[in-house]
């Protein structure tokens, strides 16, 4: 008994620890930003770009939309002189700045503490460490880090990190504050091998929905610019946006993300009704989170079938991601917590 509460608090102050360091992180991507500059590798003047796959910054050349393609002008791109293109895009020839390479040093740093939290917290409890609303958001900002750093090892979009990183920082210390739950045994009902099954597939592609939506706000903010840059309405080298990557990226990156986060949402709701058939009798029963869970899956679903039938892209797009992922919220931190329905005792709601 005391090994598992010694457990449950070092996992408490592992969790701790990697909000401070999400904390500086986030500081140490926000401080590039303001003060960062590219500089060049040495040798390196001359010679050809290192190409990474499909991301260039927004005021680059190479990021506006030409005539003919599926984003149309809903996404154009301020014109920018060769001159201001070397110095913002995210895979040129330069390399990354002290600041931003301190704040992935710390993300790394911060996600070994958050993986280890979560990691002490199941073996505290002895089962998987997602039984209750607390543990759920622990390993699902878990995911969206583990997602995040696999994004940016992928694309080198390392200034997407400010964003990811306060979002994280935002979602858990709420966990850590006003939800927190001490280590306990579940309740009857929960106790399944389906628990491992249902609730790490919806931790999964909730983690990784929680990146697409951080993606779909900052394109809707580099669109926003791009198009006033083009008007004339804006700066066409502003910094913060010259490290970003362009906006039709953003936009392609983020339905890649959806994609990538839909068969394993899809898979984690038919593991549910498997697993209310076995508890309760019934496949489905429309429960309040079960309903919410299905309207979110209709949303996101919209979202890939505008995408790929009807060619919606840019801003269109991003209000429908972002409404599924409001939907999403809204199960999760009101239909699960303050609506009455069979999965009331579950702790995620």
């Amino acid at each position: 008994m005391s090994d598992n509460l010694g457990l449950a608090q070092l996992s408490d102050h592992l969790l701790i620890v990697a909000v401070v360091v999400y904390s500086l992180a986030m500081l140490a991507y926000a401080g590039d930003f303001a003060y960062g500059r590219r500089v060049k590798a040495a040798g390196a003047a001359g010679k050809a770009a290192r190409p990474v796959p499909e991301l260039a910054g927004v005021g680059a050349s190479g990021g506006a939309a030409t005539p003919g393609t599926p984003e149309g002008p809903e996404q154009p791109t301020a014109a920018v002189p060769p001159a201001a293109t070397a110095d913002s895009a995210p895979g040129d020839a330069g390399r990354l700045g002290p600041l931003i390479r301190g704040a992935i040093a710390l993300t790394y740093l911060g996600l070994a503490a958050h993986v280890a939290g979560v990691i002490t917290r199941g073996l505290a409890v002895h089962r998987v460490p997602w039984g209750d609303m607390y543990e759920f958001i622990t390993a699902l900002t878990c995911v969206t880090v583990i997602f995040f750093v696999a994004l940016m090892m992928r694309y080198r979009a390392w200034h997407l990190g400010v964003f990811v990183m306060g979002a994280v920082v935002v979602a858990l210390g709420l966990a850590q504050t006003i939800i927190y739950t001490p280590a306990g045994p579940l309740v009857p009902a929960l106790k399944s091998y389906w628990l491992a099954i249902h609730v790490a597939a919806m931790t999964l592609s909730v983690g990784i929905f929680f990146v697409a939506a951080v993606l779909g706000v900052v394109y809707l903010f580099a669109e926003r610019y791009s198009r006033r840059a083009a008007a004339g309405l804006s700066p066409a080298n502003h910094g913060i946006m010259r490290r970003l990557p362009s906006a039709v990226e953003l936009d392609r990156l983020t339905y890649r993300t959806v994609v990538f986060g839909f068969p394993i949402w899809t898979f984690g709701i038919i593991a549910g009704a498997i697993w209310a058939d076995q508890a309760w009798g019934r496949y489905w029963g429309w429960d309040p989170v079960e309903t919410w869970a299905f309207i979110t899956w209709v949303i996101y679903a919209c979202f890939l079938h505008a995408r790929a039938t009807a060619g919606w892209r840019g801003r269109r797009a991003a209000y429908i991601q972002l409404i599924a992922f409001g939907c999403l919220l809204f199960n999760v931190l009101v239909v699960q917590t303050f609506l009455t329905g069979l999965h009331s005792y579950a702790g995620l709601g």
